[in-house]
């Protein structure tokens, strides 16, 4: 790998679903990373093993799958290398970057205590053993902290948040291995992050605070410490913390809901990240545009409409081959039936006059409502008004009329014209009857749409049906 190859990361606990704000983060990776020829990794942190399952793991990878994300090489779990991160505290041992410590708690809450009661607000605990002779060490469990800097302050070059700064009376000598030998999470993503040869770690600002203590690890090994992008959390739209209230908060919530993957990424592409004016883009795009100078330092709001809008454009865009690939997966997430072979075909068929009106995939599916069912064709309310007595003598009386017609918009409009005419109707008020019989709804592509899409023998079939 050259050294100006750009690695990015994604770092999940697996704890949960996938959230909307974890699959922006994983988005913004993906796409920097694509877009300079780079590598784009992820790694499941699952040291936490009373919280961590494996089918939290496997919906967050569902949830990458169904958004377009693609990773490079095999997925890393943070658990199997804990060998490494222990060898590592063990090396700050040796460098005399970390000590060993054998405080008990009980010595470490009564200092705190005694801190609180000096009216010290946050103390930090100052172990008696950071610079103790070895020789009076214990026989007894110890933890491996970090020789914090005491003095002065630490900067975070940000590339979202600029220059922060840092206090480091402020941070404390953070513990990197337990006494069970095991690693704390601190430790483990510095270790992760430099054998995985991350150049940009890309994540949520609430990772903010973590950016200090973390440099001390790089530190203390003589590592390159990466570029930093502290990104904004995602708010609902009231501006609050984005929570179930709002609505949907997993990725997996939006394929069940409709959305299509290609929508979503230019929705969450543009959701705290901005480029000029554009707002409808494809992926390769996204790709070449994508910067960290565009990111906001405000928290974005989710917007329904403007993703609906989004959604609706991607649709349209779509080639009909793919849009139905992504229909049956759509229909699988939301526990519909699949689509049969020849609904597939009259959907397929459909799609040139359904596809350009719908924002969601439940849209789209009753637009084209009409393809998919079958007789009897069982009217919607308004649709059943407009099929009385009078309606069902004119649609009659047009049937006979399409027994020999050519089947195309250009034969079928002088029929249909000349029917109206002797009613002494418009061609909308033939028209409301029409759509009625051939689809079971008021609202509906044309009615020279439908007929073309079913075929003749059927748009006869239901016409005969509709006025018997």
């Amino acid at each position: 790998m050259a050294e100006s190859q750009v690695v990015t990361r994604f770092a999940p606990s697996p704890t949960g679903y996938l959230h909307i704000g974890g699959g922006r983060t994983a988005l913004f990776n993906w796409l920097f990373a694509r877009g300079r020829g780079g590598k784009f990794l992820l790694r499941i942190e699952d040291t936490d093993r009373e919280r961590s399952t494996p089918e939290a793991t496997a919906a967050i990878l569902q949830g990458l799958t169904w958004l377009g994300l693609d990773w490079d090489g095999d997925v890393v779990s943070q658990f199997e290398r804990v060998p490494r991160h222990a060898e590592v505290a063990h090396e700050m041992l040796t460098r005399g970057t970390a000590y060993k410590c054998f405080s008990t708690t009980a010595e470490i809450e009564a200092f705190r205590e005694a801190e609180k009661a000096r009216g010290v607000s946050y103390p930090v605990f100052l172990s008696p053993w950071r610079d103790a002779d070895p020789a009076t060490f214990p026989d007894l469990p110890y933890v491996i902290r970090m020789k914090a800097p005491r003095t002065g302050e630490t900067l975070i070059e940000d590339k979202v948040q600029g220059t922060v700064t840092i206090k480091n009376e402020t941070l404390d000598d953070m513990i990197v291995l337990r006494s069970d030998g095991t690693p704390t999470y601190m430790l483990a993503v510095v270790v992760d992050d430099h054998d995985m040869g991350v150049t940009h770690v890309i994540r949520g600002d609430d990772h903010l605070n973590n950016a200090a203590r973390q440099q001390m690890v790089y530190d203390a090994m003589g590592w390159a410490v990466p570029v930093r992008a502290h990104i904004p959390l995602i708010h609902g739209p009231d501006g609050k913390k984005l929570s179930k209230r709002h609505g949907a908060t997993g990725v997996h919530d939006y394929q069940a809901m409709g959305y299509p993957a290609a929508g979503m990424r230019n929705y969450l592409t543009r959701l705290g990240w901005a480029h000029g004016d554009a707002e409808i883009f494809t992926s390769e795009e996204a790709m070449r545009i994508f910067d960290l100078e565009g990111i906001g330092r405000s928290p974005a709001r989710l917007d329904f409409k403007k993703l609906e809008n989004v959604c609706g454009h991607h649709i349209a865009m779509t080639p009909d081959a793919a849009l139905l690939h992504e229909l049956q997966g759509y229909l699988a997430a939301a526990g519909q039936p699949a689509l049969t072979d020849p609904q597939q075909d009259l959907l397929s068929r459909a799609l040139y006059c359904v596809k350009d009106r719908a924002k969601t995939f439940p849209e789209l599916l009753e637009k084209a409502h009409f393809a998919l069912t079958s007789r009897p064709i069982a009217p919607d309310e308004a649709a059943a008004k407009a099929l009385d007595s009078v309606s069902r003598g004119i649609l009659k009386s047009l049937t006979p009329r399409l027994q020999n017609a050519s089947w195309t918009k250009e034969a079928l409009e002088p029929i249909l014209n000349d029917v109206a005419a002797e009613n002494g109707i418009g061609f909308g008020k033939l028209a409301q009857p029409l759509r009625a019989a051939l689809a079971g709804r008021s609202a509906t592509p044309s009615v020279f749409d439908m007929m073309l899409v079913i075929g003749q023998d059927e748009t006869i079939a239901r016409l005969k049906e509709a006025s018997a």
